[in-house]
């Protein structure tokens, strides 16, 4: 089974699109520098952010191999998994193993409000169909189903589920996970304005979203936590908050795309049924990013400090 180190910082990646609709290899792989010089840890491709719900399986073949020719060998690209059906996704794991992928970010069932024990059995039929790990995917806000850990119990003999992004918004579920599994699962943050409470409660790893626009900055805040020098990281994380928001709210791709046009990473281009951002409300967000570029600033040479164990930080 392929091995993945969970600690660091996954950027959930935007998918550039040109004005043909096509996707933009130009413009992927000029993020995907930036992220890189950041020093993130590994990247997830067709997420949310990656408009996943418009995205073809070919397409996210088509970006897996982008990155895979761009990225270091040893470098973890996962594919994230949201269907509306167990056959979907099963074709798509089996797929993506088979073309290279190290790993997988799995949603519940998408369009269905499914029960505990759909949602289970779901997941085990995609866990026992691969070898690659996998994270799943905690967003009862969104998704409107939650994992419970009586659920996260029954899973732990499917040895390939080894992580949760966990988006809930109650940074408590963390120490309830690690006080009932110990390290046996996992934990990243998955909710930006969330992210640095959640890594000093324990959490391994970060999926980000701002990231898609402010690499650098997202993971000076990991490492500092990680090393212990919290008033460091509050100091940029508060300058972030107001861009970090944009995160969670229903238009987040176009927001952040439009964030990643600012800093020279990106584009605005959408795929319908999404439309870019006109009127009072592209003015609103340009408004928020320009305050932000204003006062960003200086980072500490994260590059090079010494990170403790998670448990420590």
């Amino acid at each position: 089974m392929n091995k993945i180190n969970w600690n660091g910082v996954f950027p959930a990646l935007l998918t550039p699109f040109t004005a043909e609709d096509k996707i933009d290899l130009e413009t992927f792989k000029i993020n995907l520098t930036a992220q890189l010089e950041a020093g993130v840890d590994g990247i997830i491709l067709g997420g949310s952010l990656g408009e996943a719900s418009s995205l073809s399986n070919d397409e996210k073949k088509q970006l897996y191999f982008a990155a895979r020719e761009f990225l270091p060998n040893d470098f973890p690209i996962l594919i994230n998994i949201a269907e509306q059906t167990t056959e979907a996704a099963i074709k798509l794991a089996t797929e993506a193993e088979a073309y290279g992928a190290d790993g997988f970010m799995l949603l519940p069932p998408m369009r269905y409000y499914a029960d505990s024990e759909e949602t289970l059995e779901y997941f085990k039929a995609v866990a026992k169909s691969t070898k690659l790990p996998i994270m799943l995917y905690n967003n009862p806000v969104d998704y409107k189903i939650m994992i419970t850990l009586d659920m996260f119990e029954e899973l732990l003999p499917f040895e390939n589920i080894e992580a949760v992004k966990e988006s809930t918004r109650d940074i408590t579920n963390i120490t309830r996970m690690i006080n009932r599994f110990g390290d046996r699962f996992k934990i990243l943050t998955g909710v930006d304005p969330l992210a640095l409470e959640s890594l000093v409660m324990g959490a391994h790893g970060w999926v980000a979203g701002l990231v898609d626009a402010f690499p650098a900055e997202t993971v000076a805040i990991y490492k500092l936590v990680k090393a212990g020098e919290i008033t460091k990281a509050i100091a940029i994380y508060r300058w972030f908050m107001p861009l970090l928001e944009l995160d969670t709210d229903p238009k987040l791709v176009q927001y952040i795309k439009l964030a990643a046009v600012a800093t020279g990473i990106g584009t605005e281009t959408v795929r319908k049924p999404r439309l870019q951002l006109s009127g009072e409300e592209r003015e609103r967000v340009i408004k928020v990013i320009d305050d932000a570029l204003a006062v960003r600033p200086e980072l500490p040479d994260y590059k090079n400090i010494n990170l403790k164990e998670t448990a420590d930080a």
